[in-house]
């Protein structure tokens, strides 16, 4: 059979994702990428070495870690922390899956005479009419994973396997109880790897130059000083907590990085139709014309019920996503993801601002 390289992350879902294609008759690799070590010398909570390899010995396949901190601090964190500082929310997961977790993979599945690599996210690839690969929502919803994956490429997908898209949590953690797998009951991280208790703030700040994050003003829609923030890194489109006491429930609307304010509204002010995108990319299709427009459901965060809209091409590169109903607190950095009837990804963008 085919050799697959896996990437193995620790946790239980890449565990039976290697259970499942070994069974299946697959010639299966190991790998850990290592992409992230604390200055306490604690791994990312997305390499945990260890229950990988333990994982591997059960199993009775090779296994390998590679090193790869230096691609992420430049693919993954330094963005990150650039977009915070600018007033965006990132969502760091995306971009290592692109330029990260698919390129050390395939990288390394090269260097070992491997057909494919194979990860445990929950979804399916499918190959479309036209001869395009796509991502397909996993069957069991509370665990889809097609947003954080919607910028793999055409050449990526044609050489990943993905067995669990049809699999529910609990079906994983049985059939890795019954291979006598050591993660069968080790929980989930909710957590972006690198930074600790989410503090994503508190990591920035000390990260910063001078570390500190300078404070600016609060201000209402009309330009109104309404107090002191504590710097833009620490407040996302949305928020209410942590803001201070106004006399009334408020929220951030929109942030100014480039004069350091923070603009407060009440809720009602969040709800916008039509977000502009830049850095479009395409899946099920090939890149649209400017001036072409898709009807798709579309999804803004990665836990956002997806809604009906149009995308339109603004020209290569942006799009205009314009929703049937408003949607709450577009978020500037955050993805929006576009689907299709059939719940595959025809494409998305990163959100840029909200305009209506």
């Amino acid at each position: 059979m085919d050799k697959v390289v896996v990437g193995m992350s620790g946790g239980v879902d890449s565990a039976v994702c290697a259970l499942l294609l070994k069974q299946a008759g697959y010639d299966v690799i190991g790998v850990t990428l290592r992409t992230w070590q604390a200055d306490d010398g604690s791994e990312g909570r997305c390499c945990d070495i260890d229950d990988a390899r333990d994982t591997a010995r059960v199993l009775g396949i090779p296994y390998y870690p590679v090193n790869c901190t230096f691609d992420f601090k430049r693919e993954v964190v330094d963005p990150f922390v650039s977009d915070y500082l600018r007033g965006q929310t990132p969502n760091p997961c995306i971009r290592c899956n692109r330029y990260v977790k698919w390129e050390k993979l395939l990288a390394y599945a090269a260097v070992t005479g491997a057909r494919y690599v194979a990860t445990g996210h929950y979804a399916s690839i499918v190959r479309t009419d036209s001869g395009r690969y796509t991502l397909k929502r996993a069957q069991y919803a509370p665990k889809d994973q097609t947003y954080m994956l919607y910028r793999l490429t055409q050449e990526q997908l044609a050489k990943t396997l993905m067995p669990l898209g049809k699999l529910t949590k609990d079906d994983v953690r049985a059939l890795a109880r019954r291979a006598g797998l050591p993660v069968a009951e080790k929980p989930d991280s909710q957590e972006v790897c690198f930074v600790a208790d989410d503090r994503y703030a508190d990591y920035i700040e000390g990260v910063s130059p001078g570390g500190c994050l300078p404070a600016g003003d609060f201000v209402d829609e009309a330009g109104r000083v309404l107090g002191r923030h504590r710097g833009v890194a620490r407040y996302t489109v949305g928020q209410r907590k942590g803001l201070g006491a106004f006399g009334r429930p408020m929220y951030v609307k929109e942030i100014r990085a480039e004069i350091n304010e923070v603009v407060l509204s009440d809720e009602a002010a969040l709800y916008r139709r039509v977000i502009e995108c830049r850095d479009a990319c395409w899946m099920s299709v090939a890149p649209p014309p400017p001036g072409a427009e898709l009807t798709c459901f579309a999804r803004i965060r990665y836990l956002h019920r997806e809604q009906p809209a149009r995308v339109t091409v603004s020209d290569e590169g942006r799009v205009r996503l314009t929703f049937d109903d408003p949607v709450r607190a577009a978020t500037p950095g955050q993805s929006a993801v576009f689907y299709d009837a059939d719940g595959c990804v025809l494409g998305g963008g990163i959100i840029e601002k909200a305009v209506d």
